[in-house]
């Protein structure tokens, strides 16, 4: 239960291809995910249409990990996306890895602008042990 979770906005991304294509977008995450030595168990995303025949739409997607999970989602027309990335500590501490995760979707989005939070999730609780009767 333990984690950090980082919630990013970012304004005024140069990189267009990564806000209007959702397999780059995809291709970037899961990479950067395995890359900071996460284990990912699956992801889904969306491509979006554009506003108008002129225009690309943006994107939304998930890539879920055995330590917890990433979403994204982008605006093109407004320049923009947010991450969420959240990380748990159960056996060891992977802040480390949160924190290069979203160094390393920063440096692919490229933005002139970011407003970052970073929350300390969970408490130490005990943990109960349960012994489970046999199955007959």
């Amino acid at each position: 239960m333990k984690g950090l979770h980082i919630i990013a906005d970012l304004y005024g991304c140069r990189n267009s291809e990564m806000l209007t294509s959702s397999g780059k977008l995809r291709e970037a995450c899961v990479a950067a995910c395995k890359d900071v030595g996460l284990t990912v168990l699956g992801d889904n995303f969306y491509q979006f249409d554009g506003l108008d025949a002129t225009q690309l739409g943006g994107s939304t997607g998930t890539v879920v990990f055995a330590e917890s999970h990433l979403a994204i989602h982008t605006w093109p027309e407004r320049s923009g996306a947010t991450l969420d990335v959240y990380v748990c500590n159960v056996t060891c501490d992977n802040s480390g890895k949160a924190e290069r995760l979203y160094e390393l979707l920063v440096a692919h989005l490229k933005p002139a602008d970011v407003m970052v939070e970073r929350v300390w999730r969970g408490r130490d609780l005990p943990v109960k042990k349960k012994r489970l009767a046999a199955v007959k």
